[in-house]
């Protein structure tokens, strides 16, 4: 199965990374996981400069994805473990390659947000998007072992 990873922003700490990789390594052996990192914009804290951020941010998001995509948004589905679990399986028994998007700072633009098949939420608190990935990575490695029976999820 192949599953990219879209993400705005770059991990610039080593602790960031070290964590991403751990997962991205355990992964190896259920599915081929790509990351593309998006680079963020920086503006001040206006309405104006905010969405023409989230815009220049959602014209790069929607170049990288092809395939069937699953934005991680505050207002998506919220799923138990075992329900992304369902999901990962349904298009692995498919043969689809799928992509996750996790937004910037100040969210995605109306465009990414329309282009999304689905939306999912990890929770209604809001996660530094750096976290987001890392937690993100485990969801989707622990959705692995659940759906191969393996004793990491319990």
């Amino acid at each position: 199965m192949k599953i990219k990873l879209v993400a705005v922003g770059n991990l610039k700490d080593s602790y960031w990374k070290d964590a991403c990789n751990e997962y991205l390594k355990r992964l190896k052996r259920f599915a081929e996981v790509t990351v593309v990192e998006i680079p963020e914009e920086t503006v001040a804290e206006n309405a104006t400069q905010i969405e023409t951020a989230k815009n220049k941010e959602g014209t790069r998001i929607l170049q990288a994805v092809k395939e069937k995509m699953y934005l991680l948004s505050l207002d998506g589905e919220q799923l138990t473990s075992e329900k992304f679990a369902e999901y990962i399986k349904e298009d692995y028994d498919l043969g689809r390659a799928v992509t996750f998007v996790i937004g910037g700072s100040y969210g995605t633009s109306n465009e990414v947000n329309k282009r999304a098949d689905k939306k999912i939420a990890f929770g209604k608190i809001t996660f530094p998007h750096r976290l987001m990935r890392v937690v993100f990575l485990e969801q989707l490695y622990r959705a692995f072992t659940i759906n191969n029976n393996i004793s990491y999820h319990k």
